[in-house]
């Protein structure tokens, strides 16, 4: 690895931020460049949660669950990061999808406690609603996205990267290698060029020539103004998922991702709060504050475009859909790939070549 090697990261959500701090920490050079500041354009809208959970194959659960371990990692690195353990409690599936949920993710060492109405209401004494049947998950846990995407950017900052505020017009290339940006009509130059942006990821990959195939679900997401505890840790219940944050604030979606927001967002944003307020006991003061729709980066197939870009030469790609969860990972593995040329084995299934087959 060469310390003098410029890198400039597009993009200042939490995986932008996550690599910028991995690459300064490392010895790069780094240089962040942002349209819209710290937490970027999906990370102020996101649910937070970081989860190994339901749904994905064994392959991409291995990956969440390295990232589940790079978050402590990273908190001892990083003191004072808005990170809680706080577990979830889990029925927005039926009984016997949690079943088959609990034994498979229990076979691949996933903490997993199979809980009755009685234990579900110790864990989370406010509900209204208890279910019969739940899953609790003690390892979960959440970061609060735009505080630790700031705490990133800030530390990588003291360390000597550079934050640039700007539109990135287009990606500077000679004889097909990436050698910067041109931002706002100004070029920058850079041995390696990290594209982080999210959903504005396709349109500055393609100034190279480079296809990104991402699409934007949106998510409507309702916040509550600052409130007293209600709630220990993620509820994940069927059609409302919420978790309170730190300073207070019920964050609450019909999923963690959020539902469609309709023809009538604001109607739906109300209804969505209504139907949270009715499920939490104490909650008579609790008044909605501001609903979010957050656009998701979302590959193709789902799962992360983490690698660089094929017959591109000094271009990187790091876009996901589940960036609170894996971006201390992302980070990490996109450092030493960029800096040593180590790509670790569970970025394996993750290239943006897999498109192509």
């Amino acid at each position: 690895m060469s310390s003098a090697k410029q890198v400039i990261v597009v993009g200042a959500g939490i995986i932008g931020a996550s690599i910028a701090w991995h690459l300064t920490k490392a010895g790069a050079r780094v240089t962040v460049v942002s349209t819209s500041g710290a937490g970027g354009v999906a990370t102020p809208n996101s649910f937070a949660w970081i989860n190994a959970s339901w749904g994905n194959p064994e392959p991409y659960f291995r990956l969440r669950i390295r990232a589940m371990a790079e978050w402590k990692r990273l908190a001892n690195d990083l003191s004072g990061l808005p990170l809680a353990w706080c577990g979830g409690l889990c029925w927005d599936l039926p009984a016997d999808k949690l079943e088959a949920y609990a034994a498979e993710h229990s076979s691949w060492g996933y903490g997993i406690e199979r809980v009755g109405r009685e234990q579900a209401a110790r864990i989370e004494p406010n509900l209204a609603e208890l279910p019969e049947f739940a899953l609790y998950l003690a390892q979960e846990g959440v970061a609060e996205p735009v505080a630790t995407t700031k705490a990133l950017l800030a530390d990588a900052e003291r360390r000597g990267a550079r934050i640039v505020t700007g539109t990135v017009d287009r990606l500077a290339l000679v004889n097909g290698k990436v050698t910067g940006v041109v931002v706002s009509g100004e070029s920058i130059a850079a041995d390696e060029v990290v594209i982080a942006a999210g959903a504005g990821a396709p349109a500055i990959a393609s100034t190279a020539g480079v296809k990104l195939p991402i699409g934007t679900p949106p998510g409507l997401i309702v916040h509550s103004r600052p409130y007293k505890k209600l709630l220990n840790g993620l509820v994940l219940a069927e059609k409302l998922h919420m978790r309170q944050t730190a300073e207070g604030r019920i964050v609450a979606g019909s999923d963690f991702g959020g539902g469609e927001p309709g023809e009538n967002p604001q109607a739906d944003a109300r209804a969505l709060f209504e139907a949270m307020k009715a499920m939490l006991r104490g909650a008579d003061g609790l008044e909605l504050d501001f609903h979010t729709i957050g656009y998701r980066p979302t590959p193709a197939d789902s799962f992360p475009i983490v690698s660089r870009a094929d017959g591109v030469g000094g271009l990187y790609i790091a876009v996901t859909h589940s960036g609170i969860t894996l971006a201390p990972a992302v980070g990490l593995f996109a450092a030493r790939e960029i800096l040593d040329d180590e790509r670790d084995a569970l970025l394996a299934p993750y290239a943006l070549s897999r498109f192509d087959q």
